[in-house]
């Protein structure tokens, strides 16, 4: 993207702010995003579906002293923008009035702009797409023998930028891209079938893992999964590989959430600087890494991020709040409107393999389903498939079980965090060993 088209949207943008000022609003905050990329999916060795995405739209925020009113439209001419004031104006004028409403507070506002290296456009076409997809998906078919089916391969590409700007003076444009590749295929031996799946994604396309690869990692997944057995009910220590670990990790965000806590609807209410984790355990933000899947020098907001401990020596040492939490709660936003950037678990200096050594005898979690987690008591319930181990060997796969515990506990009873970190989202964690949970089987 050209600097003329940039500054060319943050005129947009700053039209937007003028016409709020114009019409009466005492602040206001505005944002315009354009994206575009492609999507390719293949099945069986014939393309699928091909859609090329090109999107944009722009939106208001308006406040007429603690009253808020909000609009948006896709249309990004001069008429269409004072149609969309006006009409978020309206909305403002009638609205209760909200004593935690209002921009952020302006010595907050991200003043530093680095370089974070987030836009790698793709020149990808649909035809080397088509020959990507097909490619990952015969790696997976030919694996192995007795995988039968595909859901098939998917590359998407994607490019945007996002124009956010206030009253207060913030205008600052975030371009990014983001690549991915997927492969998901099925295997069946006798009456046992089973599916799985692997991806890549990346800021850079050179950094996505080869084709070929991603295929042959799908179809080496699906095959493990073959005759699948059931476990007795027990209780037993249970290892979380790394693609799944971040989902416990997800549930302690959620649970120190601004919302969560102002709604009084969370297991941590009250639990600032009060020890949740064994005193190894660190977890921090880090939103200035180059290249970071969830880096961002500001939040939703417009508030600088900042690198800092959530928690460190197994205390809680930080909420994760918006301005408008943080209000709510009498506190200062942490730069978390939209999320946490980055969040990194320190870990040890086991492997995967000596992390199932550490585990000795129980369950290897590989998938969970349902959304079993409640967050006012804590207590945590979801389906799950993975591996029986005994001595430190993996020696059959397991299916249709459900584990079970309470957050507080399984939290306090982690006793390994590996150094198998999975890079591919917003939260870097390895494999999380948990001492013992409840496992409800045949």
């Amino acid at each position: 993207m050209q600097n003329q088209d940039i500054e060319r949207l943050k005129n947009i943008v700053q039209s937007l702010l003028d016409e709020a000022k114009q019409q009466g609003a005492t602040s206001a905050e505005a944002g315009l995003s354009q994206e575009n990329g492609l999507s390719v999916t293949a099945r069986l060795g014939e393309v699928e579906t091909i859609e090329h995405h090109c999107d944009q739209g722009l939106g208001i925020t308006v406040y007429f002293g603690q009253r808020k009113g909000s609009a948006s439209t896709s249309d990004l001419s001069p008429d269409a923008i004072k149609e969309t004031v006006g009409a978020a104006c309206s909305i403002a004028r009638y609205t209760s009035e909200d004593e935690f409403a209002g921009l952020p507070d302006k010595e907050l506002l991200a003043t530093e702009f680095p370089d974070l290296d987030l836009y790698h456009p793709w020149a990808l076409t649909a035809d080397e797409a088509i020959a990507l997809t097909i490619e990952c998906e015969a790696a997976a078919m030919a694996y192995h023998p007795d995988i039968t089916n595909s859901e098939g391969a998917t590359v998407n590409t994607h490019q945007g930028i996002r124009v956010m700007g206030n009253s207060l003076g913030f205008l600052q444009a975030r371009l990014s891209t983001r690549h991915s590749l997927s492969c998901s295929v099925v295997a069946q031996r006798g009456d046992s079938m089973q599916r799985d799946y692997w991806y890549s994604v990346a800021r850079k396309a050179n950094d996505l893992e080869a084709a070929a690869a991603i295929g042959i990692k799908a179809g080496e997944r699906t095959i493990k999964r073959l005759e699948a057995r059931r476990l007795p009910t027990q209780q037993c220590p249970v290892l979380y590989c790394a693609e799944v670990a971040s989902g416990l990790i997800g549930s302690l965000i959620g649970a120190i959430s601004g919302g969560a806590l102002y709604r009084k609807s969370t297991f941590l209410l009250d639990a600032l600087d009060t020890q949740i984790f064994p005193d190894f355990i660190r977890i921090h933000e880090q939103p200035l890494i180059k290249g970071g899947l969830g880096s961002a020098a500001y939040d939703g907001d417009g508030i600088a991020t900042q690198t800092r401990d959530i928690v460190s020596e197994g205390y809680l040492r930080g909420y994760v709040l918006s301005t408008y939490s943080a209000r709510k709660l009498g506190l200062q936003s942490t730069g978390n409107a939209g999320g946490v950037h980055n969040l990194t678990v320190t870990t040890s200096n086991n492997d995967f393999q000596a992390m199932l050594k550490l585990l000795g005898t129980g369950l290897l979690v590989t998938e969970l389903m349902g959304q079993g987690v409640n967050m006012i008591n804590g207590n945590y319930s979801r389906g799950a498939a993975g591996f029986w181990v005994e001595n430190g060997e993996i020696q059959y796969p397991v299916e249709e079980i459900t584990i079970a515990g309470n957050l507080k506990d399984m939290f306090k009873n982690i006793v390994a965090i590996g150094n198998d970190v999975d890079y591919r989202g917003n939260t870097r964690t390895g494999s999380i060993l948990i001492e013992r949970m409840s496992i409800a089987g045949e």
